[in-house]
């Protein structure tokens, strides 16, 4: 294994180890189901959009938050 690939295995290591260690948090979660979502009841309203509510449901749910 070259040097650089022996690195970029260490600084990887290290990134999921700083991952660890700082929950996420839900606002932090599901960036693109949020935005759709957003975006969606802001222009058509909330009784418009909920298969994008539903499908950001299910994102933080998939990542372990309770909802």
């Amino acid at each position: 294994m070259s040097s650089l690939s022996a690195a970029s295995v260490e600084a990887s290591a290290a990134i999921e180890g700083a991952e660890q260690k700082k929950p996420l948090k839900p606002c932090c979660a599901c960036p693109e189901t949020k935005k759709a979502r957003d975006a969606c009841i802001i222009e058509k309203g909330e009784e418009s959009c909920t298969d994008l509510i539903e499908a950001h449901k299910d994102c933080m749910r998939a990542l372990g938050f309770k909802i």
